[in-house]
């Protein structure tokens, strides 16, 4: 039960995992497994930078890796495509006809989501439903994206957007616009748990982001020592309701000394072709 009423689906929340794949039978072998956990749908990344005016031939090779994914994949399994903002307008128009066959779950930061016309601009002729939102701070934020209706799926992260209230009220405000809901949480697993109490009594939801694997990876084992449960994971291809009081965990502190803080890590750099540094 959310401690925002419903659930509206008690079988929990629609979910996807984070994967990669360079050939076909890499492809295969993750919806293979992906299947076997009851997971419905995976996220994949563009297979390298864009620039803002691009060779076609490399335009070529990102359509390619996406065709790979949906041929290695099959027809039931959905997926999406993270862009995380690198392409121009203009490039991100280009890939969204070429991928229109390929019936993608959503096409995620095809261009900056700040630079509002722009994305107006590359998203006007396209029938792939597009999704932007996690780095847009506060309710008010994603205000201008929901009144031109430029998306048709918003995935402001709780972290960003002001808390459990702020989530709700961008969901509200969204589907009486007629988009979808696919929050962003990729800061752990806290912020996924409270992201699914609102998830849980919105009318409009397509999917939670928590940002896990197909496999469970030793950081899942470690959130799953310190909250007692497999936080991040879906079962069914669902991340399961809490069901005990407030958010509905409580952390092992006993487990917690076993992991000091060891300070912050500078943000990784990543470099554009021509030496130029730009963004992951």
């Amino acid at each position: 039960m959310s401690c925002w009423g419903g659930p509206v689906d008690p079988r929990g929340i629609r979910g996807y995992y984070h994967a990669s794949a360079w050939t076909v039978e890499q492809a295969r072998e993750i919806g293979a497994k992906a299947r076997a956990q009851g997971v419905t749908a995976l996220k994949f990344q563009l297979p390298e930078l864009l620039e803002w005016v691009e060779t076609n031939a490399k335009i070529k090779r990102a359509v390619r890796a996406l065709e790979i994914y949906r041929e290695g994949l099959g027809p039931d399994i959905d997926f999406a495509v993270d862009f995380h903002a690198r392409p121009s307008p203009t490039v991100a128009a280009i890939l969204l006809r070429e991928i229109e066959p390929l019936h993608l779950l959503f096409a995620e930061e095809i261009c900056p989501p700040e630079n509002i016309r722009a994305m107006q601009r590359a998203v006007r002729k396209a029938t792939t439903p597009i999704a932007t939102g996690e780095r847009l701070i506060a309710a008010y934020g994603l205000s201008e994206i929901i009144d031109l209706g430029i998306v048709d799926i918003l995935q402001p992260d709780i972290a960003h957007v002001g808390g459990i209230t702020a989530l709700w009220k961008v969901s509200a405000a969204a589907d009486a616009a007629g988009m979808r809901m696919a929050p962003h949480a990729c800061e752990g697993p806290i912020g996924g748990i409270a992201s699914l109490h609102v998830d849980a009594a919105c009318p409009n939801m397509l999917a939670q982001e928590i940002c896990g694997a197909v496999e469970s990876g030793e950081r899942n084992q470690i959130w799953e020592e310190l909250l007692g449960f497999p936080a991040m994971r879906m079962v069914g291809g669902r991340y399961p309701l809490p069901t005990r009081p407030g958010l509905g965990f409580d952390l092992n502190e006993g487990a917690l000394k076993k992991y000091p803080f060891k300070g912050t890590r500078p943000f990784v750099t990543a470099f554009h072709e021509d030496g130029a540094v730009g963004s992951i």
